[in-house]
């Protein structure tokens, strides 16, 4: 069996084994993003030999590590973590050119140390390398990094293909519409835009990758695919766990910086823009930048088109827990947000007159990102009267996470003699059609950055436009402080203000 009838994941993928010879450089090295998902990403990437011959990996971190201490730490990660078992002669190679260099984040001296580091492995390579630095810290230091960078020549070790510099940079990408404007300002004073990769590893997700393919592959959708046919659109970012040992990290953050700004609205743009002229990066993002312009500003009073909530205590997995004000690091009196839900106007002819739901919580009922497109009823004429027509709302659903895959409900006749009718489900799933092994988002995003496909990635623009709509509503908040907080018990689907939020509309959040 050939390599791609066992993995799907690389048939058509000729482009990304022209990969350059590549050195990846993570700050943040010592961090658990970096043990959970960057280290298994690279070493899946060289299991399926989408590495370029000459890679090498450089931690950095403000911790001194030696480099064979790394080596085990990243080995570690690997067995941990990662959806493959390790193999010694796989990791053996990639561990020979695994170094690592300690240093602050905002220390000069200890970039031109990394500096010094990557000409030595030039010169023993006898080549030059494209530098991929991948920014894995904590937002407080993305721009002392980046202007790092530019002072001490990183950012700009070669100029054009393939050897230029690139960065990836990690959400949050910034926490309000002034701060992402001055990052991406910091960003522009030290690299190109075709140089950045602004990520959100949601867009890495094969059911994401598959919105476009459903639409404009398959001509029963698109045609549908418009305020004609469409009642609402309604799109879910569930988590069933709190915010454990994070809470002091939410308190500045909140369910609409952490989930909605960035995933929810990147799902959103990715369901409503126009059909792009191609699937070049730019004409994507192009359409996506297009649509999140298109959003009406939203209804910031008492009965407008936001809803918040913390969750109380409740039953979760079969257990007790306690609610958000109990928890470790939480004050007592705190305003953050732990559900978010909004209602979303498009001014433009496609959607005129659809609401989009979007909504995100901690503590729910269970786990589980959906997208879902409910049509309109046909009219009621043949099926309309009697308790034996059981008749639904027709519905396309992608589901994200965690099972990959889509579904249709579908009105369809119950066996017997008599004419009953009942909603059926058809569902697809990539894990039964195409194996349980699919690669995971960051493989596929790190791929891309090394071979310069942004299509994944945001533009500076997006992450403005996306900051225009939410920074208004956090705003508010901030202003308002705890008055007008809903609760909701955890284990549930959420507060009374978000059905209320839907209810206006003669509509109700479905159950994923």
């Amino acid at each position: 069996m050939s390599d791609t009838q066992r993995h799907p994941f690389l048939h058509g993928l000729s482009k990304h084994r022209g990969a350059p010879p590549t050195v990846v450089v993570i700050f943040g090295a010592s961090g658990d993003l970096t043990a959970r998902k960057l280290i298994p990403a690279v070493y899946n990437l060289g299991v399926d030999g989408l590495l370029p011959a000459d890679f090498y990996l450089v931690g950095y971190g403000r911790k001194p590590i030696p480099d064979d201490e790394f080596r085990g730490l990243a080995a570690e990660a690997i067995k941990e973590f990662s959806r493959r078992e390790l193999v010694p002669a796989v990791w053996d190679r990639l561990a020979a050119r695994t170094s690592y260099v300690a240093g602050g984040y905002d220390e000069r001296p200890a970039f031109d140390r990394l500096a010094q580091h990557l000409a030595e492995i030039e010169k023993q390579l006898g080549r030059p390398l494209q530098t991929l630095f991948y920014i894995s810290t904590p937002p407080s230091v993305f721009a002392p990094i980046i202007a790092n960078l530019g002072a001490s020549g990183l950012a700009a070790r070669y100029v054009g293909e393939p050897h230029q510099a690139k960065v990836i940079v990690e959400k949050p990408f910034g926490k309000d519409l002034a701060s992402a404007r001055a990052l991406n300002a910091t960003l522009r004073g030290v690299f190109e835009e075709h140089q950045v990769y602004r990520i959100d590893h949601y867009l890495g997700k094969e059911t994401v990758q598959d919105l476009l393919v459903q639409r404009f592959a398959n001509a029963i959708f698109e045609p549908l695919w418009n305020r004609n046919f469409i009642d609402n659109v309604q799109i879910t970012v569930a988590e069933e766990v709190g915010v454990g040992s994070r809470g002091g990290y939410y308190e500045q953050s909140g369910a609409l910086r952490d989930m909605i700004q960035n995933h929810t609205m990147q799902l959103l743009a990715l369901t409503a823009m126009e059909p792009p002229v191609s699937l070049g990066a730019e004409s994507i993002r192009d359409e996506k930048v297009k649509l999140l312009k298109a959003i009406q500003p939203l209804d910031l009073g008492p009965n407008g088109d936001v809803a918040r909530a913390q969750y109380g205590a409740g039953m979760t997995g079969g257990r007790k827990v306690r609610g958000y004000l109990e928890e470790e690091g939480i004050a007592a009196n705190s305003a953050t947000e732990t559900y978010a839900a909004l209602r979303l106007s498009i001014n433009n002819w496609r959607w005129q007159g659809v609401p989009f739901y979007l909504r995100s919580g901690k503590r729910m009922a269970r786990r589980v990102s959906e997208i879902a497109i409910n049509f309109k009823r046909p009219p009621g004429t043949l099926f309309a009267a009697g308790d034996e027509f059981d008749l639904a709302a027709n519905t396309l659903s992608f589901q994200i996470q965690p099972d990959e895959g889509l579904g249709v409900i579908l009105n369809a006749k119950v066996p017997g003699l008599e004419t009953r009718t009942q909603p059926v489900k058809m569902s697809f799933r990539y894990a039964t059609t195409f194996g349980s092994n699919t690669p995971e988002a960051y493989e596929r995003l790190v791929l891309d950055a090394m071979v310069g496909d942004g299509t994944l990635f945001i533009r500076g623009d997006e992450t403005e436009a996306s900051w225009r709509l939410c920074t208004p509503v956090l705003e508010a908040w901030a202003a308002a402080g705890p008055q007008g907080m809903d609760t909701y018990p955890a284990g549930s689907w959420g507060p009374p203000a978000a059905e209320t939020l839907l209810a206006r509309n003669g509509h109700h959040w479905r159950k994923p």
